[in-house]
């Protein structure tokens, strides 16, 4: 009943919204909106701000994007329904979320489908990201580009995470992701869904034990949690998608002023997203969070082992794609 709540409430948002229009041309300007849920001092928006000057500037102001940050259109789902419906041109979601409407996206947040940031890096930057760019054109959005996520690890409010068995018995709060549940009971913890606003109170009331995300997660959390555990399960990027329709609106030469500067901004990214944990990681050591890196990752790569046998039943489309990720990664 709550999924259907939020669905209606979503739809009631974008129908609220598609009264203004979605990309409208004025005066031979194509004007965008763009929306993604993060604030205006988080290295994404910054990236996408530079970005949005960048378009306006190559295509001599023939291209305007305007950015809504901090989930003012909602959530990343209801900004996927909005350029469904019209209302919306582009927006910033994680890849987990697109598995909601294409499931071999779920490949991304596969444990240790990627071997490392390298070839995270090559799998992202290469064919394979591009194929599954195009899976949701039917749907009325494409991707566009991706930027760096990090690599999620497990924090906790009071015990380190050094392999499987430290997890039994620990309530770990998860994204709302059938692949993350499966993963906790892989590994021998709780799954507990909750919204990222609600993780700081729970480690705090002791109602869940730990989260898992990216090192940037400090930046709100580094006051409940004492340990930082690099196990790096999963490294699922942000994606840029943009609807069909803005895509189909462009001539050829501003859809590749789009391409170039978005794969330029991507590039850029890596080097901000660094600096940007390396900054939250000071922070937070500052703030007494223990880092901890003698992690038993063969162990953890080895308990998740169920996962991808699943999936070879469950979801062969998503599996082909596994597939493909882990023979880049024998290159």
């Amino acid at each position: 009943m709550k999924k259907i709540l939020a669905v209606l409430g979503a739809l009631a948002l974008t129908l609220s919204l598609t009264a203004c229009g979605n990309s409208t041309e004025t005066s031979g300007v194509l004007n965008l909106k763009l929306a993604h849920g993060l604030a205006e001092d988080h290295a994404v928006h910054i990236a996408l701000t530079a970005w949005a000057e960048e378009v306006k500037e190559k295509s001599n102001g023939s291209i305007n994007i305007t950015i809504y940050p901090n989930g003012t259109l909602g959530s990343e789902t209801d900004n996927i329904i909005q350029i469904r419906a019209g209302a919306l041109d582009m927006t910033k979601v994680s890849a987990s979320v697109l598995g909601n409407f294409r499931s071999e996206w779920d490949v991304v947040s596969v444990p240790y489908v990627f071997n490392d940031k390298d070839h995270f890096y090559n799998v992202m930057d290469g064919e394979i990201a591009q194929e599954l760019y195009s899976l949701t054109e039917d749907k009325g959005f494409v991707g566009l580009t991706w930027l760096d996520s990090g690599a999620r690890s497990f924090y906790t409010a009071d015990k380190a995470i050094r392999e499987p068995s430290d997890l039994s018995g620990l309530k770990i709060r998860t994204m709302d992701s059938q692949m993350a549940i499966n993963m906790m009971k892989a590994l021998g913890g709780s799954a507990t869904i909750t919204t990222y606003s609600e993780v700081y109170s729970s480690m705090q009331t002791g109602n869940i034990d730990g989260a898992e995300n990216n090192i940037t997660a400090m930046r709100d959390h580094s006051d409940v949690t004492k340990y930082y555990c690099f196990d790096e399960h999963t490294r699922i990027p942000d994606i840029i998608v943009i609807s069909t329709e803005a895509w189909d609106a462009m001539t050829p030469e501003q859809q590749e002023i789009m391409r170039t500067t978005s794969a330029q901004m991507t590039e850029d990214y890596k080097t901000a997203w660094a600096d940007f944990e390396d900054e939250i990681r000071g922070q937070a050591e500052e703030n007494g969070v223990e880092f901890v890196e003698d992690v038993d990752i063969p162990a953890f790569q080895e308990a998740c082992q169920s996962i991808y046998e699943d999936l070879k039943t469950s979801a062969p489309a998503t599996y082909e794609f596994v597939e493909k990720i882990q023979a880049a990664g024998q290159e």
